[in-house]
């Protein structure tokens, strides 16, 4: 019986067709792998699902249904089918059959069409005061992931973190160490987006980063410290002038 549930639910998964993912808005074109010659009489079709796409008699003009006009093209010579502008909509399973004396299925396809994702972006959440240990946040419209990585003078490894949200179905949002630098990935099967960025910039301070930032300060110092100094020198300066005047 066992062997038998799974015998059953392999059929199930290769009556699916092969599996395709598409980009909404672009098109897609579905090959019969085998040559496919109609005898009198014989009847070619695309179908998804129950509803017909294209209908080919042998001898006659390809019949493109309603719903897919202007939209969909059948080669008279490989008969397979181009679907122009796909949406999400159009997903589904797509067979081309040949009806004679019984049908016979020649390709079959599980098309599923998919927005691109969304951009991501890589946030510091929490540095430690020895810049040994860094919370980054990977986020995108509808999601985000934290992960905590630890480093010493050459190296990082990543100790965990955790998603927060729940990403849009068939996308995946990681977070991982790569060359010394964190790379915030979302993607699915037809799109991706990153955001990349060295660890080590992570944690530096505005001044460290801009390499100018103690000079300008020092600079500040030594200015006030010199103005002060030649002040003094001036009143004493005047002071000792006039004690001179008046012992003349």
């Amino acid at each position: 019986m066992f062997i038998f549930m799974i015998l059953g639910l392999l059929a199930g998964i290769q009556a699916q067709g092969t599996p395709v993912f598409v980009q909404t808005g672009t098109d897609l074109l579905l090959d019969v792998k085998k040559p496919v010659v109609l005898k009198e009489a014989d009847l070619f079709m695309w179908t998804v699902g129950r509803a017909n796409v294209v209908r080919l008699a042998h001898g006659g003009k390809p019949t493109i249904s309603p719903n897919y006009k202007s939209r969909a093209e059948l080669s008279a010579q490989t008969h397979s089918l181009l679907l122009k502008n796909v949406q999400k909509r159009d997903s589904g399973v797509y067979r081309a059959r040949v009806s004679a004396d019984k049908d016979i299925t020649v390709a079959e396809y599980s098309v599923t069409v998919l927005d691109p994702v969304s951009g991501v972006k890589l946030t510091v959440k929490l540095c430690s005061s020895d810049s040994t240990k860094v919370t980054v946040i990977c986020s995108t419209e509808d999601s985000l992931i934290s992960s905590t990585f630890t480093c010493d003078t050459q190296t990082c490894s990543h100790e965990g973190g955790e998603r927060a949200e729940i990403i849009t179905p068939s996308a995946s949002l990681d977070v991982y160490l790569e060359r010394g630098s964190v790379i915030c990935n979302h993607s699915n099967q037809v799109s991706s987006t990153r955001d990349i960025q060295k660890i080590e910039d992570f944690c530096r301070k505005p001044e460290e980063i801009s390499g100018v930032g103690f000079s300008i300060c020092r600079l500040k110092i030594y200015v006030v410290s010199i103005g002060l100094v030649i002040m003094m020198c001036a009143v004493i300066s005047v002071h000792v002038v006039e004690k001179l005047k008046k012992k003349k």
